[in-house]
């Protein structure tokens, strides 16, 4: 239930055994405002208002339980003039709705924290991202692990005994090239950034 490709259950749950919501509960039950809020935040979606409004009278007649039942409400809820050029107009939708069933954002802040807490001094540790929220995390996890004291500039000595563990070995991220996307047109939105643990 992860694509609109081929019809299936509305489902999305990385582990289909985990007792969470699945994307049919939530398109089914939860607020409007709701709706508009991940389509826009973990969508990017920029008629997440319409969309949202369209589903909520639509799942009144017929709950939403198969995928291209969907994915043809999300691309009838917008005008042809505002769909995408290169995407199927619900491509946006489905990612959002994945990411909130499955905490996927709460989940990349547990792991980049394990990850560099597993790190062997001068370990690196590399993350590539497909997601401007994604890439914002891991930015700043590596940042805040390579930063020392937090005290208040006002404080006259350190308190707080924060020692940095990371050192970010770049500033910007390493994003594919022309050539690149040509031949691998799914890498246009990598994002690459590396960090190295520091001796204790």
């Amino acid at each position: 239930g992860f694509s609109f490709s081929h019809d299936g259950p509305l489902d999305m749950r990385m582990d289909a055994a985990a007792a969470i919501p699945t994307a049919a509960e939530l398109v089914n039950t939860w607020p409007e405002a709701e709706l508009v809020r991940i389509f826009f935040e973990y969508g990017e979606e920029r008629c997440s208002r319409r969309i949202a409004r369209a589903l909520v009278e639509a799942r009144e007649n017929s709950p939403f339980l198969r995928t291209r039942q969907l994915a043809d409400a999300v691309r009838d809820a917008i005008p042809a003039r505002l769909r995408p050029a290169h995407i199927h107009p619900a491509t946006r939708v489905f990612m959002a709705l994945r990411i909130a069933v499955n905490d996927e954002l709460a989940e990349l802040r547990r792991a980049v924290a394990a990850a560099i807490d597993a790190l062997a001094p001068g370990g690196r540790l590399s993350i590539i991202t497909f997601h401007s929220l994604e890439d914002r995390i891991v930015k700043q996890a590596f940042v805040g692990a390579a930063r020392g004291c937090v005290c208040p500039p006002a404080f006259p000595v350190c308190t707080c005994g924060k020692k940095p563990v990371l050192q970010v070995l770049m500033r910007k991220p390493v994003v594919p090239g022309a050539h690149e996307i040509a031949q691998n047109p799914r890498a246009r939105s990598a994002k690459l950034r590396v960090a190295e643990k520091l001796p204790f």
